[in-house]
């Protein structure tokens, strides 16, 4: 028996059971444990501020990863302009090994007293008198009774969706990636860049390990979007690029060069809680990568989901609708920024991808059902 069982052991995930378990919850964490962690992610260096306040920066981020000094973008004009963390009060940011990351932030929890199982599935088969039934599928298959359970098992928001939330969709942004080797010999080039193109925009950033990540996103519905069954069609549209071909030049494609496709699309839940549970991370807001605060605000609405619950349950019942307000106001600031942003940049206002988020109604927030409406 525990009060809260977290689903979802990424960096949402993780900062929840972090932050319950330094509240005295007891809480478990139950990881999927395998499949493909995301690669070349970046965290900006406010992050800092986040760690600091969930009591892992001792530990988080810590050696392994890159420092981004630079980010380089050639968006609203073919000019590069650059913005240097010399200039930011809270230093340098970071490309990230996921892997050592999210491991780093368990660890952390586990110290406070949290338990962790690998579990692939976690699915809520009834609720009877205030208490879940949960069951953790795996190698090994078990269950587990709670007070609460937490969604942080990103886009799939798993638990919430099948509790009767729905998630609202704004654009139908995918992105096309592939990872590339280390160049020789080494470069000390630590810069992140962005460019913008007539049908979308390019990605590139260098990787814990000397490999490169290197990303063309673009609406599901657009020609460069079509899954490549060989690596001629990417490699001919990143020849097209004015700075992203040059920049991954020196990094050799892998022999099998056949981009991945994964959703990038700008989403949220109708509601963020109900009776029971309540959704973090990607779960309930997940963004535009332009916005480089996935990460981020996986950090931020994983510490304020597991506030909002511990109050809960010690009796607050404002908890659950100031926890909505707080991913609302994330959500229109987000929104109002990724708006400006795509309105930068006017050099194809025809193209389809640029015209969609030219002529979008202006941005709101969807708003979030009352706990009584999403229950």
């Amino acid at each position: 028996m525990f009060d809260v069982v977290v689903a979802g052991g990424g960096p949402a995930g993780a900062a929840a059971a972090l932050t319950l378990a330094r509240a005295g919850r007891s809480v478990l964490l139950a990881a999927p444990g395998g499949g493909p962690l995301p690669v070349g992610e970046a965290l900006p260096a406010v992050a800092r501020t986040l760690l600091r306040d969930l009591g892992a920066d001792h530990a988080v981020p810590g050696n392994g990863h890159l420092p981004c000094h630079t980010t380089l973008s050639a968006w609203g004009s073919p000019l590069l302009s650059a913005v240097d963390s010399i200039r930011n009060p809270h230093g340098h940011g970071w490309h990230l090994d996921r892997a050592l990351f999210d491991q780093r932030l368990r660890r952390c929890a586990e110290e406070h007293g949290a338990k962790t199982v690998p579990a692939p599935v976690v699915r809520p088969v009834h609720r009877d008198g205030g208490t879940w039934t949960v069951a953790l599928g795996g190698r090994r298959q078990r269950t587990a009774r709670c007070r609460w359970l937490l969604d942080a098992t990103g886009r799939r928001a798993a638990l919430a969706t099948a509790l009767g939330a729905r998630r609202r969709m704004l654009d139908r942004l995918v992105a096309l990636h592939l990872t590339l080797g280390p160049c020789c010999p080494p470069t000390p080039d630590t810069a992140t860049l962005v460019e913008a193109a007539p049908d979308g925009w390019w990605y590139t950033a260098p990787l814990p390990g000397g490999g490169r990540l290197l990303v063309w996103y673009t609406d599901a519905d657009l020609p460069g979007a079509a899954p490549a069954a060989a690596p001629e069609p990417f490699r001919t549209r990143l020849a097209g690029s004015l700075h992203t071909a040059a920049r991954t030049a020196p990094h050799p494609f892998p022999a099998d060069a056949v981009p991945r496709r994964a959703s990038a699309h700008t989403t949220c839940l109708d509601a963020v809680h109900g009776d029971g549970w309540i959704v973090a991370g990607d779960a309930a807001i997940a963004f535009d990568p332009l916005s480089s605060q996935g990460i981020l605000t996986a950090l931020y609405t994983g510490m304020r989901a597991a506030e909002a619950v511990h109050a809960h349950l010690a009796g607050d019942p404002a908890a659950m609708a100031s926890y909505a307000a707080a991913v609302a106001d994330v959500h229109i600031a987000y929104l109002h920024n990724r708006h400006l942003f795509y309105l930068y940049e006017k050099r194809w206002p025809s193209n389809p991808f640029w015209y969609r988020r030219h002529t979008e109604p202006a941005p709101h927030p969807a708003g979030f059902r009352t706990p009584r409406q999403a229950g």
